[in-house]
């Protein structure tokens, strides 16, 4: 029912439910991880976030400010440059290209923006090289990727679990196709677990990256509420005329409706000002060791 709600609500390149032995997948991620098709090889990073506007006078401004925020689009810069070097490493020397460059995509409660890198497979590599390559996802660890997961190790108490990970498909033919698992819920023992996360760079708001991670839970815990009203045992006259009170949302984003709302962070690095201002410059330096945030 929560997954019928999600495709009438926050429609996304990728939804999926799966059904393991002791819990249930509901997804509707906007992310790819990383394609194959015909050989082509592709990985769509996304980076730098806004919530949508109420109308479209106050969306097209929310557009505008998150175009010109020099920290949005300089870490947006840093991830695409990651994803040519996770290709690089699988893809023939001077096939790896930005197909698309900065484009924003709206979805129901939030707008991002996205690039396309792809490139040709190597004859002797194959989508299983292409996904050890890709994973984890810049965007949900950091730059330099190994030294950020360590640093992510060194923070966080709790494991991720599916968060961050990816679903997708293996074809026979060597085509493949996966998403980050991001913008999902599990359901375990009837409580239902939302994860959001915000890339936390030098100069980041922590109050700023925390309403991030609400404005990106808010899909998928309208979709629980509206199940519940809809299909449950306590739904209400509100419930029936598909409304949900945006504060006893925002309370519910919160942890108090779901089993936990839970944050994470991804780690950018340290000379982070030498990003800011000059996008070409950016795109060309080497990245630079990880600050240790503790």
């Amino acid at each position: 029912d929560v997954y019928r709600v999600l495709r009438m609500t926050n429609l996304t390149p990728y939804m999926y439910v799966l059904k393991t032995e002791d819990d249930m997948i509901v997804g509707t991620s906007p992310e790819m991880l990383v394609r194959i098709k015909d050989e082509r090889v592709e990985t769509r990073p996304i980076a730098g976030t806004r919530p949508r506007g109420v109308t479209a006078d106050t969306d097209a401004a929310l557009e505008a400010d998150l175009m010109q925020d020099e920290k949005e689009r300089a870490e947006h810069v840093m991830l695409v440059d990651l994803g040519r070097n996770d290709l690089g490493r699988v893809c023939e020397f001077g096939s790896v290209r930005c197909d698309t460059y900065m484009n924003v995509e709206r979805y129901s409660h939030v707008m991002h923006i996205v690039s396309n890198v792809s490139g040709k497979l190597r004859k002797n590599k194959d989508f299983f090289d292409a996904f050890l390559s890709c994973l984890p996802a810049g965007t949900l660890s950091g730059a330099p990727k190994l030294r950020a997961m360590e640093i992510i190790a060194e923070l966080e108490e709790e494991s991720r679990g599916i968060y961050g990970g990816a679903i997708g498909y293996l074809g026979f033919n060597g085509n493949m196709d996966s998403c980050i698992t991001i913008r999902t819920i599990i359901f375990r023992e009837g409580r239902a677990y939302v994860q959001a996360g915000a890339g936390v760079v030098w100069d980041s708001v922590p109050e700023m990256e925390y309403e991030e991670t609400i404005n990106k839970a808010k899909a998928l815990l309208l979709a629980i509420r509206m199940t519940e009203e809809m299909f449950g045992s306590e739904g209400g006259a509100e419930g029936q005329e598909g409304n949900v009170n945006e504060s006893v949302l925002t309370k519910a984003a919160e942890g108090s409706a779901v089993g936990y709302a839970a944050s994470y962070t991804s780690v950018m690095p340290a000379n982070w000002d030498y990003y800011i201002g000059t996008e070409e410059r950016a795109a060309s330096i080497p990245v630079a060791e990880g600050r240790n945030l503790g």
